[in-house]
């Protein structure tokens, strides 16, 4: 999970924030302009966007979900996977590494509220040798006491690197960047890139589910918080808990920025009997879950912890092997939160 603080001058962001949708549809061009139209023509690409489910197909997921779950894990062993879940995703990174979760070029496209006010794209190489030039120009700054806040004067530095170890970091300035994980080997993979810097990053192992546990920052400093394929590895009856929570942590005007599995996906109904834990929620073979979510329970989820839906939409593809001539229905869901400038108006007089 990431977080994201701005280092400026400004308390708010507000540009970015001027600009957020006012529909639910997402615009063309970051989703995706490959429409199938054609059929008999599925295999001439990886991946189709936009993708429209028919009744009889949205009823044959659910009847497919419906019979995957009829048998479910014994209490006993459900219980071990949530108090050993961190050892089960230390075992995940230990194999996989870094190979897994590659970097996302459409994050970006898809979340431009990541990039510094004004800025639409990462910067090229000309622009970051012109900001490596403005860095080594700054004056030394003090830490003001925890990782990310720097003083010179009355201002903040735009002190960081610009180099990046993912998608998510690569050629933006003006930005402090923290990382967590309740998996240590996550937490050592991000430590051991080499253009992780403590000037602009803080990695730290840290479990969203433990209310006792303090944030190495604190409350209202962040401007966006970004749960790509986090909320899905948390127990259901845990992740309002943890969404109230990691709202707490935004500025206000801050953003929430979600992407995880939605109803219905391939990767759902694959799952055999016997690996459902509740309702859409499983067990993978290697130990690690995963939750299955719709629309209405992303937006009742973010807007209960006090934030504004911007954006939630479901992300409909038709992802194919051309080699074995097989379709993959997948399905995400993809939403934007933001949280009040003011605190809502008591309507009780």
């Amino acid at each position: 999970m990431y977080f994201i603080k701005r280092l400026s001058v400004s308390c708010l962001r507000k540009s970015k924030i001027q600009q957020r949708c006012q529909s639910n549809r997402r615009p063309t061009a970051p989703l995706g302009s490959r429409i199938l139209t054609d059929p008999t023509k599925a295999f001439e690409h990886n991946m189709w966007d936009h993708m429209q489910w028919s009744q009889e197909e949205e009823e044959r997921a659910r009847e497919k979900a419906t019979e995957n779950a009829l048998v479910r894990v014994q209490p006993e062993a459900q219980d071990k996977y949530e108090r050993e879940a961190s050892k089960y995703w230390n075992e995940f990174y230990k194999t996989h590494k870094d190979n897994f979760f590659k970097d996302r070029n459409w994050l970006f496209l898809e979340f431009p509220e990541i990039l510094p006010e004004g800025k639409k794209t990462p910067m090229n190489e000309e622009e970051k040798s012109l900001y490596h030039v403005k860095l080594n120009a700054t004056n030394k700054c003090t830490n003001l006491g925890f990782p990310g806040t720097f003083e010179e004067g009355k201002d903040y530095c735009q002190k960081n690197s610009v180099d990046g170890f993912t998608s998510v970091q690569d050629s933006i300035p003006g930005v402090f960047l923290y990382c967590c994980d309740f998996a240590s080997g996550a937490v050592a993979l991000v430590k051991s890139h080499l253009s992780c810097n403590s000037a602009w990053c803080f990695a730290f192992v840290h479990d969203v589910c433990d209310d006792a546990l303090r944030y190495p920052f604190p409350d209202e400093i962040l401007d966006v918080i970004l749960l790509v394929f986090v909320l899905s590895a948390i127990h259901p009856d845990r992740m309002q808990g943890v969404v109230s929570r990691l709202a707490k942590l935004l500025k206000p005007g801050g953003m929430m920025l979600f992407r995880d599995y939605g109803r219905y996906d391939t990767s759902q109904l694959r799952f055999k009997k016997g690996r459902c834990l509740s309702e859409n929620f499983y067990v993978r073979g290697d130990g690690t879950r995963v939750y299955f979510f719709t629309k209405d329970e992303v937006h009742n989820m973010f807007t209960l912890a006090g934030l504004v839906e911007v954006q939630n939409l479901v992300d409909r593809r038709l992802q194919v092997n051309r080699k074995k001539k097989v379709k993959m229905q997948r399905v995400w869901i993809q939403s934007k939160f933001q949280k009040p400038f003011q605190p809502p108006q008591n309507s009780c007089q």
